[in-house]
């Protein structure tokens, strides 16, 4: 231990030279007093010696110090039975063994998670033990999610009778309309699903969790509103192209009935009534999906009202002109939110960082004394609010990797990068 202290101290004061001081406080970190050397790890992973591609990774599968603040950088530490908290690992292993730990958050422990049964053989899970599970993390869950549940109730009973109210009175506009709000609400029932999926801890095969299910969910419902407002651009073509004045007014009430619907559902997301937002975590745009989803539909609604009442007046091509407005104001309001979630899911870089900062954290690393090269440079979003980085850097042969790794990780972490794997390559 004594050795070990004054290498490290040596360490400090070499490199305190040689490389500018961090804004970030990950430098700093020491092993406290009276604990126990480390021990080796266990496990093959079938690497050699000197691969240091897991040496000196950010990855969150370990074991991390939750009561430091989250403004300092997350510093490796290795794979031990106890909760001590160590910045350093050995360099003298080449294999990792991870335990199944159990700790809240997006990738930092895993949580064995399976369906099996009492017996040894696994269970799938049948539809309803499915509906159950999802009826109690309803019952469990926030606001948000007990809202959700209430509106898509009576959305599916408005267009259950829409559907048996057509189908008996032979109106094909009812049929269509209720088939549309019953793809609506499977959709609205899929948020609905990720919101209490995405509770679940990490596992052995989902190692980040399922927080990025929210913004799948909210991708397919962006997806969807896009192809609304193309089918209500086709539908305003086709009723400028036919006579209106063959036009059926029966679908006023139930244009007045869906639009009264939407409005609850808009009052219970009204925090996110907005076409920009800044989405600091998952929900928020998954929320903000389901917002305008309601939202687009009781555009839909109100338009379809409005293209009516000027029909009754005798307004000329007013169903077109009512259509064409509602298409175009879905497509400006839903295209920000496909934008934001397609890029997440595609792992562009984060849309919080601009390029040019990332340009100028790869030239501060590169222009340290003992790089040679930094490549293979690539950060993505989790999720937002979660970004995850990897660099390839090398350093001359000889030369302490030490200070470097610990300027490149809290020069990127005061950037936003809150995971950063560094490969170690000697020239």
């Amino acid at each position: 231990m004594e050795d070990q202290a004054a290498s490290r101290e040596s360490l400090g004061v070499e490199s305190a030279s040689k490389f500018p001081p961090p804004r970030s406080s990950s430098s700093g970190h020491r092993i406290p007093e009276g604990e126990p050397a480390q021990r080796q790890w266990s496990g093959d992973y079938g690497l050699s010696a000197g691969d240091r591609r897991f040496a000196f990774s950010r990855q969150s599968s370990f074991r991390q110090s939750f009561h430091r603040s989250q403004s300092d950088p997350q510093t490796p530490v290795s794979s031990q039975g106890n909760h001590s908290f160590r910045p350093y690992l050995s360099r003298s292993d080449s294999s990792i063994s991870i335990p199944p730990w159990e700790i809240d958050g997006y990738g930092v422990g895993y949580s064995k998670f399976s369906l099996k049964g009492d017996g040894e053989g696994h269970q799938k899970l049948t539809v309803l033990q499915l509906m159950l599970s999802l009826v109690g993390a309803i019952r469990s869950g926030n606001r948000p999610m007990k809202r959700l549940a209430l509106m898509i109730s009576l959305n599916v009973a408005y267009s259950t009778a829409e559907l048996l109210i057509g189908v008996l009175t032979g109106r094909v506009g009812l049929v269509s309309d209720a088939f549309h709000l019953t793809f609506g609400c499977g959709l609205l029932t899929f948020s609905l699903f990720s919101m209490a999926a995405s509770r679940r801890k990490p596992d052995e095969v989902y190692t980040y969790g399922y927080k990025r299910l929210e913004v799948l969910s909210a991708f397919t419902n962006a997806l969807f509103l896009l192809f609304m407002s193309f089918s209500l651009a086709v539908e305003a073509l086709h009723a400028f192209i036919q006579d209106e004045s063959e036009h059926k007014h029966y679908l006023i009430v139930s244009a007045v009935t869906n639009l009264l619907v939407n409005l609850l559902g808009v009052w219970f997301f009204r925090a996110y009534a907005r076409v920009n937002i800044v989405y600091r975590k998952a929900e928020d745009m998954n929320y903000h999906s389901v917002c305008l989803h309601v939202l687009s539909d009781s555009i839909r609604s109100a338009g379809l009202i409005l293209a009516s009442w000027f029909l009754t007046l005798g307004v000329e091509n007013a169903e077109v002109l009512c259509l064409g407005l509602v298409s175009v104001a879905v497509f400006m309001v839903v295209l920000p939110l496909f934008k934001a979630t397609g890029g997440i899911l595609l792992q562009m870089a984060p849309a919080n960082v601009s390029p040019s900062a990332f340009s100028k954290c790869w030239r501060q690393v590169t222009a340290l004394e003992d790089v040679s090269e930094v490549s293979q440079a690539r950060f993505w979003e989790l999720v937002p609010g979660h970004a995850i980085g990897s660099l390839l850097i090398q350093v001359k042969r000889g030369a302490n990797d030490g200070p470097i790794l610990h300027y490149v990780h809290g020069l990127y972490h005061d950037l936003g990068v809150q995971d950063l794997t560094v490969q170690m390559e000697y020239t």
